[in-house]
């Protein structure tokens, strides 16, 4: 058996290439890209609500972050700092994306807990249960 059979690399048992287009997004990208989408989720919440009682803003942020993602995952295939980091979310057995395949990712992602726990492919919980893949563009 060569050696090249028995490199490994997240994804490539999702038949994935290692870098380059429909590689993973790796951690310091999804990282990056929930920043911006946290960052324009506070920005659009604060630009909506500002000036209004914000006790429970944190919520507020939270319902901006989801819908925003929602519908960008929906109309884009991923999220505003996926795009701008050049990755894109797809389903793991191809074509189009399913219209409950946003939603329970992005409720998910919510949660915290289960987009923090990977595979050995960096795939999180969230990924897993809605069947999608975070692929560079």
């Amino acid at each position: 058996m060569p050696a090249s059979d028995s490199r490994t690399w997240p994804g490539r048992r999702l038949g994935l290439p290692e870098e380059g287009p429909r590689s993973i997004g790796r951690l310091g990208r999804r990282i990056g890209g929930l920043a911006i989408d946290w960052a324009i989720s506070y920005a659009l919440a604060w630009a909506i609500f500002h000036g209004r009682d914000l006790t429970v803003a944190g919520w507020i942020i939270l319902a901006v972050f989801a819908v925003l993602t929602i519908l960008f995952e929906l109309f884009f295939l991923g999220s505003p700092g996926h795009l701008i980091l050049r990755m894109r979310v797809v389903p793991v057995t191809g074509g189009r994306l399913a219209p409950w395949q946003p939603f329970v990712r992005t409720l998910l992602v919510c949660l915290v807990i289960p987009a923090i726990i990977p595979d050995q492919d960096q795939r999180g919980l969230h990924d897993r249960a809605a069947a999608t893949i975070l692929v560079r563009v």
